[in-house]
């Protein structure tokens, strides 16, 4: 199984991701030595063993798949850090077949899956998830954040751990369980025309500023506030108008970061601008699968060999 599951992870590094190339690659002679073994010895596994291979794992085992990920990611560290990010966001994929479970996604017009996907501040990756081609919502998102910070913490039971995402991650459910679970969390907040009144009389100074600037560059201004009436406690809001020559961009954040003043705000956004962004989109609300397709495994495969191209420096 080791074989296999090596010979997968080295197709997908090399580009070939579908199983099917499995039959025209399993008698390659770099595949093989790659696998040590001969170029003249018997073949690799075909695309019905990877298919077989795919199918194999269950619940349990997907679940264990993930961990050991995770404890691959602290095991990359050579000290125990005091203070990690984790950047949340989704990402469209498109399928081109028919694969099990796929969905349609509107905003894309296309077929495909949309997987959270987990990287550090640092760009290194810490785990993904398969799921179907919709925006996630707050109750599927928190049980994914549990398992992910639970295993986080089995190896670095002192470490901070500080959540950047979108907003459409910015839900009552996920907020009150990181104030729960001691997490730290920036999150994106979607404007609204509450939002958008309480900024009203900052972007009109913040444009007059920029119109008497000679518009050379750009003004940013901030104001904190609170929100909102529909969480479980008052959260602090931070809102930043910018001016520029294609007009006033407000956009807000919830935090519950403790950044002591003066500058607090200007901290706080720089920490939020520095996230890395993927791809995101919001999708037609389907009810998940109950089954797991093979694909749910893929993941883990495609983030080993995303380890293994980093690890040879490419």
């Amino acid at each position: 199984m080791a074989d296999m599951i090596g010979f997968r992870i080295k197709m997908i590094a090399a580009s070939y991701e579908d199983g099917n190339d499995a039959n025209r690659l399993r008698s390659d002679p770099i595949f093989k030595m790659a696998q040590d073994a001969l170029p003249s010895g018997r073949d690799l596994a075909s695309q019905s063993t990877m298919c077989r291979l795919e199918n194999l794992p269950g619940v349990r085992s997907l679940l264990a798949m993930g961990r050991a990920m995770v404890d691959l990611y602290c095991a990359s560290f050579r000290q125990v850090p005091k203070r990690i990010v984790l950047d949340i966001d989704d990402t469209f994929d498109t399928v081109h077949g028919s694969q099990q479970f796929r969905l349609f996604n509107a905003h894309h017009d296309e077929y495909g899956f949309q997987p959270i996907v987990v990287f550090d501040g640092d760009g290194r990756f810490v785990g993904a998830v398969l799921r179907p081609a919709r925006r996630p919502s707050g109750a599927e998102i928190r049980p994914h954040l549990r398992r992910l910070v639970r295993a986080i913490r089995s190896n670095w039971p002192n470490t901070r751990i500080l959540i950047r995402a979108d907003s459409h991650y910015c839900s009552p459910q996920l907020i009150d369980w990181c104030r729960a679970n001691d997490v730290d969390f920036i999150l994106g907040l979607a404007p609204t025309t509450t939002l958008r009144k309480h900024v009203a009389e900052l972007k009109t100074g913040t444009t007059a500023r920029f119109e008497t600037s000679w518009k050379t560059n750009e003004v940013c201004r901030f104001k904190e506030m609170d929100g909102a009436a529909s969480w479980s406690r008052v959260e602090l809001v931070i809102a930043r108008v910018e001016v520029g020559a294609q007009g006033a961009d407000p956009r807000f954040i919830v935090t519950n970061v403790p950044v002591e003043r003066p500058r607090r705000s200007t901290r706080i956004f720089t920490a939020a601008a520095e996230r890395p962004r993927t791809t995101s989109s919001a999708g037609r609300r389907i009810s998940p699968p109950t089954e797991r397709p093979a694909q749910e495994r893929r993941p883990t495969s495609s983030s080993s060999a995303f380890r293994a191209l980093r690890l040879a420096g490419i």
